[in-house]
């Protein structure tokens, strides 16, 4: 199934290497860690189980410019996604809000100190979620080059919202950065 999906989707005749294992284990209801190089397809590993799983897909991201640039292609390929970021008015935080409560996303993409806000938590209690994407994971530890505080309560958001599954995603992570991730996550 996944192949079929990998070609309506995306156009695509055939995974990346890792590529199908990860998405196999998510779509058979696992956590999984994927850690690939740059390049390799990371991003395809949440990207096609979002449009399989039956909840939205919740994907913590880094940077603005990666969120832009994913939902960009997610647009493109005409696959419900948005993002949640500071740029955005009311009017249009209130309209994507509406979507995700309605089911009607299938990817929503926010930085993780939207987790801090209020107003979010609030809305996401309402929202139905299969999946929460942590992008560029090895922020979770503090071995990570590029640590950020608000990463370690991940876990405790995950719980908190009663996220069934999680996916790692990092082209970085040394062996003491993936087993204090996989510690932290359980």
């Amino acid at each position: 199934m996944p192949e079929r999906a990998l070609k309506k989707y995306f156009g695509f005749d055939s995974f990346k290497k890792g590529q199908k294992e990860v998405i196999s284990r998510i779509l058979d209801g696992q956590s999984a860690a994927a850690i690939f190089p740059t390049g390799a397809g990371k991003s395809l590993c949440y990207q096609l189980p979002a449009l399989l799983l039956p909840a939205m897909t919740l994907v913590v991201s880094p940077l603005l410019s990666l969120m832009k640039d994913q939902l960009d292609f997610l647009i493109s390929r005409q696959i419900p996604a948005a993002r949640l970021d500071s740029t955005l008015d009311r009017d249009e935080i209130n309209r994507i809000f509406d979507a995700a409560r309605k089911g009607e996303l299938k990817i929503l993409m926010i930085s993780v100190e939207r987790f801090k806000n209020e107003r979010f938590r609030h809305h996401l209690k309402n929202m139905a979620v299969s999946l929460l994407v942590v992008d560029e994971a090895h922020c979770i530890s503090e071995w990570g080059h590029n640590f950020r505080p608000e990463y370690l309560n991940l876990p405790f958001y995950r719980d908190e919202f009663a996220i069934p599954q999680t996916l790692l995603l990092t082209a970085t992570a040394s062996p003491p950065v993936i087993a204090d991730m996989g510690e932290k996550f359980g």
